[in-house]
């Protein structure tokens, strides 16, 4: 790898310089890092680069807010024509983020503005005939109305319809908060519209999530791209058979204000009771970066904390119960996914499940209030079998329904990734991938790693940043 100052690219006595001209070539636009792939976006983003690196020339695109680890970088170049990484600060993010909403435009547009990437994007097109552009989130439509983009196809993964998120985080708030809340709200629904307009594909995670979007934008092209998980990763041969676990947990990342809303919730107006009844029950609260307020909740009777743990895996395991507390959720939950395809007992909110044509009852719990909440837990705690029936349910919807290879292949007809030939792109792809080790034993210094799978070893990730 050799650095271009924030832009990264393959080393070109390994890599030719012309681009393959049988593979199309697709602008990637991430709103942050897509690695590793230890919270939602990241899940969702990483899966897609993995899918279209096998299938196209891949140029990323995306911004960081802190300094992207070496290791990350080496990640992501293994599976990119080149790659574009710009940091922009905290305090920079909210001052443009605040600047954009005084100009009448949205914060969410300002928070992810970088000058120097619209430049690096511009470059790019100038030197590359772009088959399509895929836009991942609303904040990253703005790069795509480049005027050197102006004539490339654009796909945009919506993913959630983010300006009901605003709506609903301003139906929780008051004063000011919730009149900034609201015309985030407005101004974001106004900018979802208009990319409906521009946009040749829509992409959103669930049909609840589609038929929002289709309320007020019913002429966009949409089309509905659930997530997937990982059934070999999250297998349910990893989950332990203790049937006398006494045991709740809840997976996700600790500074997503939906998170910390439900789990303040349910420590405070659920887990009290639950543990009255329960004395030895324990709640796990696992995930990354906890906010002050989710650190509090370590102080409760029974809660304990688990933050920035290099597995999620082996809590959920010996969890005699999944917890989805969530107020305030869009699209599908990666961390209800997770749960079942674990062979585990969910229990989740309505808001939690929506986007999942799953049945309460069959493959999870659903509770509403405090009192079904505590009613649910109790009976999944205290009935081994119905742990064990959920467990099952669960594991067989999430086998028929979210495996990941059967979701993304709705890319392939919007990208233009399918082939009329497979066989001879086959066969193009191993000549070049022999003249490549040909060329690689001729210079034994620069020997190729292997490329990691999608949840790669501990070993390769970032201390810091292998998490859920």
């Amino acid at each position: 790898m050799r650095p271009t100052g924030t832009e990264y690219a393959p080393n070109m006595t390994i890599a030719p310089q012309a681009i393959r001209p049988y593979r199309p070539q697709v602008l990637y636009l991430v709103h942050r890092v897509p690695f590793p792939p230890n919270r939602g976006d990241r899940i969702r983003s990483f899966r897609i680069l993995e899918y279209l690196a096998n299938r196209a020339d891949v140029h990323l695109a995306f911004l960081d807010f802190q300094e992207t680890p070496a290791e990350t970088l080496r990640t992501l170049n293994d599976r990119c024509r080149r790659v574009a990484s710009v940091s922009v600060p905290h305090i920079k993010r909210l001052a443009r983020g605040a600047c954009s909403l005084l100009a009448g435009r949205t914060a969410t547009e300002g928070c992810f503005r970088s000058p120097r990437l619209r430049r690096i994007i511009s470059r790019w097109a100038a030197d590359t005939s772009f088959d399509a552009v895929l836009v991942f989130c609303s904040s990253m439509f703005q790069y795509a109305r480049l005027p050197a983009l102006a004539d490339v196809p654009i796909v945009v993964d919506l993913v959630d319809v983010d300006s009901q998120k605003w709506f609903d985080y301003a139906g929780a708030a008051s004063g000011v908060r919730r009149w900034i809340y609201q015309l985030e709200g407005r101004r974001l629904r106004k900018l979802e519209a208009a990319l409906g307009r521009r946009a040749q594909a829509v992409l959103l995670v669930s049909q609840a999530e589609a038929q929002l979007y289709r309320s007020f934008c019913p002429d966009a092209p949409i089309h509905v791209m659930p997530n997937g998980v990982s059934l070999e990763y999250y297998g349910a041969e990893t989950a332990a058979a203790d049937n006398s676990a006494q045991t709740c947990v809840f997976v996700g990342a600790l500074d997503y204000y939906a998170n910390v809303e439900g789990l303040q919730w349910f420590c405070t107006q659920v887990w009290p009771e639950i543990h009255r009844r329960r004395p030895e029950t324990v709640l796990y609260i696992v995930g990354s970066n906890p906010t002050a307020a989710v650190r509090k909740l370590g102080a409760i009777a029974g809660v304990q904390l688990a933050a920035d743990v290099p597995d999620v895996r082996p809590y959920i395991s010996c969890a005699a119960v999944v917890v989805a507390p969530l107020r305030i959720a869009r699209g599908i939950q990666n961390k209800v996914l997770q749960g079942l395809a674990m062979g585990k007992a969910v229990v989740a909110t309505p808001q939690a499940i929506e986007g999942l044509a799953v049945h309460p009852g069959v493959h999870l719990l659903q509770a509403a209030d405090t009192n079904q909440w505590v009613n649910a837990v109790l009976s999944v705690l205290d009935d081994p079998q119905l742990r064990v029936r959920l467990g099952q349910a669960g594991r067989a919807y999430v086998q028929e329904h979210h495996r990941w290879e059967d979701q993304l292949r709705t890319l392939d007809r919007l990208l233009g990734l399918d082939s009329s030939d497979e066989a001879h792109r086959a066969d193009c792809i191993q000549t070049e991938h022999r003249l490549q080790i040909a060329q690689l034993s001729a210079q034994p210094a620069q020997a190729a790693k292997p490329r990691p799978t999608f949840e790669p070893p501990l070993a390769v990730l970032p201390k810091d940043r292998r998490n859920t």
